[in-house]
């Protein structure tokens, strides 16, 4: 900070205390927009230099104030108190008085209106596969910053190692970089100063925003408001092009299924268990197939699930250990394209050896709720009325669901979980298929269809499809068979 800069702050403490002499320091360092600890060091400098702020039950300036510092002694004039307020509002509004310094925060002012409609868009990834990033830039990266001033005025900004990579990659015109950013991880400072630069105040950042660079923008001098809603509409909305990539990745999914359910149908069955190779067939052998499968086509699902029985009656248990014959296997595979960072959903179940009737009376309920839901889904039908629709039959079936008016008998196997969810740049985004959901689906939206039922004790059914909510109804980007018998996928 300059010395301009610095006597800039200093006035305008002093301008905060005359114009309202008792504040608490709280409320001075609002008044004056800085931090406690900047407060508490300007008020030990102004001492220094002669002038005497005091604390009784608030901060106020005593009558031996001296405007010219130590050297000069005599009481306090009104032209003083105006000669100080004008000087404060004189370098306020040149900018000076802003702490330009990164150590200290600038507190936003609270309670004015908020332009947040035509303030600037600041972007920083949490990583190289942040959705909104990529859905704004076309690029992905570990780190970087975009800032979008307003339509077709926008800049992204990246390392020397990315620049070249950004510049053939990315759908920005202005791509620049900055080692200084790079180095030192200042990425909210440096758009804190941008900003500021053309004259702005206020920013729109994503609820992916790392706290930190929320806490340094603010601190900077910028009032960024997280948008909660930041691009969910037009993500909802998928494009021919990204309906194509969501299907090229749904085609994945169903090579690294159908991968999957080979093994499985090769395998021996020793005491009850799934033998292959010379040793027990496990979730992660069959894990490992399933990454090879997608990697050779250019795609990575790093958290799917094999389970088998009985603790896949837990819908998110990745799975573990040897594979039990007789017992069913779920399989959920949902991979992310390396190349366009969209994604596909697929749940298949199969059981190797004998299929116990209360398994084929789970999978024929979850089969027959899979297309009760796809019937009901078209333009304009709430998100609930899918996910009804499926608890209806399977308590119709005999079942129950954890869906309030929905539950069916004790002791039954149960959904607990939502019928679908959205897929796009993220595995699971809006819209959603639950109780809860009152907006309607629209043409564009990408969904899964995904019943289930699960017993613990016995283990779980799971069948799920992805498709396109279209005018005529539900597109269905999935054309894998859905039966139990692991034969049928060859």
């Amino acid at each position: 900070m300059n010395r301009a800069e610095r006597l800039a702050r200093l006035l305008r403490v002093l301008a905060a205390i005359i114009s309202e002499p008792g504040l608490n320091p709280l409320e001075l360092a609002d008044r004056a927009g800085v931090s406690e600890r900047t407060l508490r060091r300007d008020l030990a400098q102004l001492r220094d230099l002669g002038y005497e702020v005091a604390y009784t039950s608030g901060y106020e300036v005593q009558e031996r104030l001296n405007l010219e510092g130590r050297a000069k002694g005599r009481p306090r004039g009104r032209g003083d108190d105006a000669l100080l307020q004008a000087v404060a509002q004189a370098v306020e509004t040149a900018g000076l008085w802003r702490d330009t310094e990164h150590v200290e925060p600038l507190v936003p002012r609270r309670g004015k209106p908020r332009r947040s409609g035509s303030a600037p868009i600041v972007l920083i990834p949490t990583g190289e596969d942040d959705a909104d990033f990529i859905y704004a830039t076309g690029f992905g990266v570990e780190t970087g910053l975009y800032i979008r001033y307003a339509d077709k005025e926008d800049v992204l900004i990246v390392s020397p190692l990315e620049i070249d990579r950004a510049r053939a990659q990315s759908r920005v015109s202005n791509v620049v970089e900055d080692s200084e950013a790079y180095v030192h991880r200042s990425w909210a400072r440096l758009a804190a100063r941008l900003i500021r630069e053309k004259g702005m105040t206020e920013a729109r950042v994503s609820p992916n925003l790392r706290a930190v660079h929320l806490e340094d923008l603010r601190t900077n001098g910028v009032d960024a408001q997280v948008v909660r809603d930041l691009f969910l509409a037009d993500r909802r909305r998928k494009s021919a092009a990204e309906a194509a990539a969501i299907q090229d990745a749904q085609g994945a999914a169903e090579s690294a299924v159908v991968e999957v359910v080979r093994a499985l149908a090769q395998a021996e069955i020793k005491d009850g268990i799934l033998w292959s190779n010379g040793g027990p067939l496990t979730s992660e052998r069959l894990y490992a197939r399933a990454q090879l499968t997608l990697g050779e086509k250019g795609y990575t699902c790093p958290s799917m699930i094999v389970a088998g029985s009985p603790e896949c009656a837990l819908p998110h248990y990745r799975g573990e250990g040897p594979i039990k014959a007789n017992e069913p296997v779920i399989i959920d595979i949902f991979p992310t394209s390396r190349r366009t960072h969209y994604n596909g959903d697929l749940t298949r179940t199969v059981v190797v050896g004998e299929i116990s009737d209360e398994v084929r009376r789970m999978h024929a309920a979850v089969v027959q709720a899979l297309d009760a839901g796809i019937e009901s889904i078209a333009p304009g039908v709430p998100g609930k009325d899918p996910h009804l629709n499926v608890c209806q039959v399977l308590i119709d079936r005999g079942f129950g669901t954890r869906t309030a008016g929905y539950e069916g008998p004790d002791g039954v196997a149960k959904m607990n979980h939502s019928t679908g969810h959205g897929v796009g740049l993220d595995a699971h985004e809006e819209p959603s298929l639950r109780d809860t959901a009152d907006d309607p689906l629209a043409e564009g939206d990408v969904v899964t269809v995904e019943p289930g039922l699960y017993l613990v004790g016995l283990g779980g059914v799971r069948v799920e499809d992805t498709g396109m909510v279209t005018k005529h109804g539900f597109q269905n980007f999935t054309t894998l068979t859905r039966s139990l018998d692991p034969l049928d996928y060859l």
